[in-house]
């Protein structure tokens, strides 16, 4: 278990936060609304706040279990190490399997969108999307670096400008229903859960961010600054629509799917929804980039420690084709068959971003130089916080699923 030299010159750690952010703000974010209205108001921000504070702690784990191996480690050569072929194939199999269908949902959508823009073939357009934009992940990591602080700073301003009118128009009789004034609504947070994990997926990229920065400490800080982000994206949202929409009318939104459209619709009332629209619009389009190269540079690293690929640009080229064909393959033949897919990426997601780097945590402690260098903060507590939420979060996914989680009755 060697280490690579770090390089010579820190990278920048707004770099990198941005790259954490981008990822985790993409898919999940226009469906967080629906998914807490049951929720509502402070559950629902309880549910996020919690989330992103186990899902901190078990990246943190990650570069911790990692400290002990080469830079170019990746979730495959950790995990066999310290856990054995067994879990190491179950682990590989979710990395995989999340990554492959969240590239695999951004290829499509990115289509559709190119399509309705531009008019050209929607087949054609998720080609071109993939072919230009998988070359800053197949360049290196400070390209995706510069491309996220870009497309974080444009979501930023487009976010801004898109609530402005919501937040200039919150009620707080509406955001705290006062109308409902015997509601549940701790019960719904838990189906609010596998949502909230996937809104802060960042954990493809934690073994890039490592590589990236030669060292622990820098990605830790890096981490913490990109899902601070996150949060505060989620906050802001939840707060702006929560404060307009009445509990009882997001009903009809949710019968009809909890798209963005439906929900832009039934806030017309309060906003200039067409303007509204117009930015929500062009924040998802830099969302869904920005999780594309994000999740396509985690994956891309990931591949090229499982199968054992060179850093150069025939190993690099190989890596970029067992990473982005697949999914644009499987976008071409099956463009709208994603959806139950993506509905259980958040139960494989806690399979490898909670339950996971808990174990490898526990397990590096036990190891020579264990108690040396980088340590998640926490202790046994954060490791078994970090693991129940995992296991609850499983759970809870199924339990929607089956049906055995109560509705919210709005």
């Amino acid at each position: 278990m060697t280490r690579a030299a770090p390089p010579k010159s820190a990278p920048s750690l707004v770099g990198g936060a941005c790259i954490i952010a981008g990822v985790c703000v993409g898919a999940g974010m226009l469906g967080l609304p629906s998914s807490g209205a049951g929720a509502w108001t402070t559950w629902s921000g309880f549910a996020l706040v919690l989330t992103m504070v186990a899902m901190t702690l078990s990246g943190w784990m990650l570069l911790e279990a990692f400290k002990h191996f080469d830079l170019r480690a990746s979730f495959n050569t950790v995990t066999r190490a310290l856990l054995g072929p067994r879990i190491n194939a179950i682990s590989n199999l979710a990395v995989y399997f999340v990554g492959a269908i969240l590239l695999y949902a951004y290829i499509t959508s990115s289509g559709l969108i190119i399509q309705s823009l531009t008019g050209l073939d929607s087949k054609f357009a998720a080609v071109a999307f993939v072919a230009v934009f998988s070359l800053v992940v197949w360049h290196s990591t400070r390209a995706v670096d510069r491309l996220s602080v870009v497309l974080v700073s444009f979501m930023l301003l487009s976010f801004v400008l898109g609530v402005s009118g919501l937040a200039a128009r919150i009620d707080l009789q509406i955001l705290v229903d006062t109308m409902n004034p015997d509601g549940r609504y701790a019960p719904y947070a838990m189906a609010m859960l596998p949502v909230a994990l996937t809104s802060f997926g960042y954990h493809h990229s934690v073994a890039s961010l490592r590589a990236y920065y030669g060292q622990e400490r820098r990605a830790q800080i890096a981490i913490l600054g990109g899902t601070l982000i996150a949060l505060m994206f989620y906050l802001v949202w939840l707060v702006s629509i929560f404060g307009n929409l009445p509990r009882a009318e997001f009903a009809p939104v949710i019968e009809q799917g909890g798209d963005v459209d439906v929900l832009l619709q039934a806030l017309g009332s309060a906003i200039d929804s067409e303007r509204v629209g117009n930015l929500i619009s062009a924040f998802s389009a830099a969302a869904i980039l920005s999780s594309f190269v994000g999740v396509g540079l985690g994956t891309f690293d990931f591949m090229a420690d499982l199968f054992g690929f060179r850093n150069n640009r025939k190993g690099r080229t190989q890596t970029w084709a067992v990473t982005f064909l697949p999914p644009l393959v499987l976008s071409l033949l099956s463009p709208f068959g994603f959806v139950l897919a993506i509905s259980y990426a958040g139960a494989a997601a806690a399979v490898w971003a909670c339950i996971i780097p808990a174990l490898l945590a526990r397990k590096s402690r036990m190891l020579e130089g264990g108690r040396t260098g980088f340590i998640a903060p926490g202790g046994q507590a954060a490791i078994a916080l970090v693991l129940v939420f995992g296991v609850l979060t499983i759970a809870f996914h199924f339990m929607a699923l089956a049906g055995w989680l109560p509705e919210p009755v709005l």
